[in-house]
């Protein structure tokens, strides 16, 4: 099970920036905020960054959601997809990480940096072929709704797991070893990261203007 879990985590995470591994490792400055995160203040992110990603795409027409800066670029559409399918593909990998032994990290994870790290966007990576937008889903409606029943899940095993399981549970992945409590930190933190894809799309100077 450990080594079924580890590959899809090595599949997924390519697609994130691996200055994330500096997150993962124990940080040398004891000064640093946040350093561990409650269950509580996880939730609120998670809700806040679901929030956050459904204003991101309120009100744009089909022009705007379809718009591509360049040939290489993703629209909207294309990054919200993206969302959705990681939404889901991450989540179901942090929940499996609950049914790994109970085992000690070997060291600790700054969450404030491991978060700053993920969302950081000036490093740039390929998305796995999992995540890669197809058009799965034909609307903007249908990719939140599918993106929102997936956030309900996570949320809901959140709220359902004692913290202390949350940080017993641990397994292996390319920024270090991850309890199931900083896999579902990493689901909301590529939810933020994307979220700045969009705003970027939004901001180019050809971006329709309805």
């Amino acid at each position: 099970m450990r080594r079924k879990l580890s590959s899809l985590m090595v599949l997924v995470l390519f697609a994130l920036p691996m200055l994330a591994q500096d997150a993962a490792k124990k940080d040398s400055e004891p000064s640093a905020q946040n350093k561990t995160q409650t269950k509580a203040e996880l939730l609120k992110y998670m809700q806040q960054t679901r929030k956050d990603f459904e204003k991101s795409v309120k009100g744009l027409s089909e022009a705007q959601l379809n718009f591509k800066p360049g040939p290489d670029r993703w629209s909207v559409k294309q990054v919200s997809e993206h969302i959705a399918l990681a939404e889901s593909f991450l989540g179901d990998a942090a929940q499996k990480v609950l049914t790994t032994p109970v085992a000690e990290k070997p060291s600790e994870v700054n969450d404030s940096q491991f978060q700053a790290k993920i969302t950081d966007r000036s490093k740039k990576a390929q998305a796995p072929p999992p995540l890669v937008p197809t058009g799965k889903w034909a609307t903007e409606k249908e990719i939140l709704k599918a993106f929102n029943e997936a956030r309900d899940k996570n949320e809901a095993f959140i709220k359902k797991t004692d913290e202390k399981d949350l940080r017993a549970h641990v397994s292996e992945s390319p920024v270090g070893v991850l309890d199931a409590h900083e896999w579902e930190l990493l689901v909301a933190s590529h939810t933020a990261r994307h979220i700045k894809q969009i705003e970027e799309v939004k901001a180019d100077p050809n971006f329709p203007k309805s």
